[in-house]
């Protein structure tokens, strides 16, 4: 289980791929974003890529990491349409780690959250923050 103190600024997480279909999105589309353009199946809703990336990341980073939640986002940007069978590809890359201000136990890590599809065309950016455990050291 990594913690706050295996955390390193600059260090990069390969998040893996993922492609949608268009059923995917059209699914997607009709529960929860149910505009034209992603109704018809021609482009994921950027919600829904911004769930893509929070799959690739939990699979990833977060399962092997003893985080609490994330305090949120600064940023949050679709840079390009996601069509069916777009296969995209993330990467989470650790820009600043600080102690947290309210949980002593804890640091927040800030980090740059991105997703290209398989040209290598940014498709997402974001940048976010995870709630991140210190080591529990034993007094002896």
């Amino acid at each position: 289980m990594r913690h706050l103190e295996d955390v390193r600024i600059g260090e990069v997480h390969e998040l893996g791929r993922m492609s949608l279909s268009e059923a995917d999105i059209t699914r997607f589309a009709r529960s929860y974003d149910p505009q034209v353009p992603h109704l018809d199946g021609t482009i994921a809703s950027g919600w829904q890529v911004a769930g893509v990336f929070m799959r690739l990341y939990v699979d990833a980073v977060l399962r092997d990491t003893a985080v609490d939640l994330s305090p949120g986002i600064d940023e949050l940007a679709w840079l390009r349409p996601v069509r069916p069978g777009d296969v995209l590809s993330g990467r989470a890359t650790v820009l600043d780690v600080a102690p947290s201000l309210s949980r002593p136990d804890c640091g927040v890590v800030r980090q740059r959250g991105e997703l290209s599809d398989d040209r290598d065309r940014p498709v997402m950016r974001m940048t976010f923050y995870s709630l991140v455990r210190r080591r529990v050291m034993s007094s002896a």
